[in-house]
């Protein structure tokens, strides 16, 4: 059973797309774009709820294209949760969404059974995203780089600035998919189509609140069981080593390393990462 459509909260139009069966699951990020990158097998065991956060929801009137708190956003999704009219449910964010997925189940646990963070950075600090450009350097793959200086270098900066900003930041995204998928010849495109990021927001998400994110704060006092899937060969994120220093401030951490997958292990590598989140979950296959 599929549904689809929109709710409206502070005049912004959040689009959500539910489908499958079995336990309830909010995927936070977009509601076209995540669709297609999760398979048809996990909706056959989880209810997926594909919900915008407001970085990809329609404002309906100019006035209100403005800079939100971080923790209005996370507020957004529990009044999503409330609309759709979810009791308790896991939580599924990807990169950046995947930091604001975990905040969302801090401030609301009693509203999460289960949290599964997707290719996340711990921040978007100067900090990791040196460490994910070191790791790139020394990567020993030169097909890989330079397939990445060819689309950089057909799609240069000049035609880049050119663009609107909402269809920069997505050619942005698609001339980088030789450091974000393990087939760096993979085209992302279609995953795009539709799309339409909200830049004022994704900027204050990705270069302010993400920036300056603590995520060991308030770890000290959440238990709720946290999946986390990375990519081996994912050069968009600093490497599986960042996380070292942060997983014994988790109460009930699970890392998975998939090891022909870069950004996107859900849909790289499909069939292993719902095996593996299904047995987490100790769901039935």
């Amino acid at each position: 059973m599929i549904s689809k459509g929109t709710l409206t909260i502070e005049n912004f139009a959040f689009g959500y797309t539910s489908e499958g069966e079995g336990p309830d699951a909010l995927v936070i990020g977009s509601a076209l774009y995540y669709p297609r990158s999760f398979s048809s097998n996990l909706r056959r065991h989880l209810r997926l709820h594909f919900v915008d956060y407001k970085g990809f929801a329609k404002p309906l009137h100019p006035n209100e294209d403005r800079v939100p708190s971080f923790d209005r956003l996370v507020d957004d999704i529990e009044t999503i949760r409330k609309m759709l009219s979810l009791e308790k449910c896991l939580v599924i964010g990807h990169s950046a969404h995947a930091l604001l997925a975990l905040s969302y189940a801090k401030k609301y646990p009693q509203h999460v059974s289960h949290v599964i963070m997707i290719a996340a950075s711990p921040s978007l600090s100067p900090t990791y995203m040196a460490m994910a450009d070191e790791h790139f350097k020394e990567s020993v793959w030169p097909e890989r780089k330079k397939a990445l200086a060819q689309k950089l270098e057909a799609f240069s900066d000049e035609k880049l600035l050119a663009l609107p900003p909402n269809k920069r930041f997505i050619q942005w995204n698609i001339n980088r998919a030789p450091l974000s998928w393990y087939n760096f010849n993979y085209d992302p495109s279609p995953l795009w189509e539709g799309v339409l990021p909200n830049m004022v927001i994704l900027d204050f998400l990705y270069k302010v609140a993400l920036k300056d994110l603590d995520i060991a704060k308030g770890l000290e006092r959440f238990s709720l069981p946290v999946f986390l899937a990375l990519g081996r060969f994912d050069y968009l994120i600093p490497p599986p080593k960042s996380w070292d220093s942060l997983r014994s401030k988790f109460k009930n951490l699970t890392v998975r390393i998939f090891e022909h997958s870069a950004h996107s292990p859900q849909q790289e590598e499909a069939s292993l990462f719902d095996s593996e989140l299904l047995d987490w979950l100790n769901f039935s296959k």
